[in-house]
């Protein structure tokens, strides 16, 4: 497969590998170089549901968020 470089260094990621990837308009992937060779990874985008367990309760107290956001103000 084959890419051009547009004006202001813009290029098309191929359908197929969009497609392949599961990256979708507007995603944000990371860019990086190794070696002499472009790298984009998928940004992985961590949600809430993926944190459930790792952080230890799945519920909080409307109260405890306010008083996290406001510290002091009690």
């Amino acid at each position: 497969m084959e890419a051009e470089v547009e004006a202001k260094g813009r290029i098309t990621i191929p359908a197929r590998l969009r497609r392949d990837l599961g990256i979708m308009q507007g995603e944000k992937l990371d860019v990086s170089l190794k070696d002499g060779a472009i790298i984009l990874k998928r940004k992985k985008i961590v949600s809430v549901s993926d944190m459930k367990g790792f952080l230890g309760r799945s519920s909080v107290k409307l109260e405890e968020v306010e008083d996290a956001l406001n510290p002091g103000q009690s």
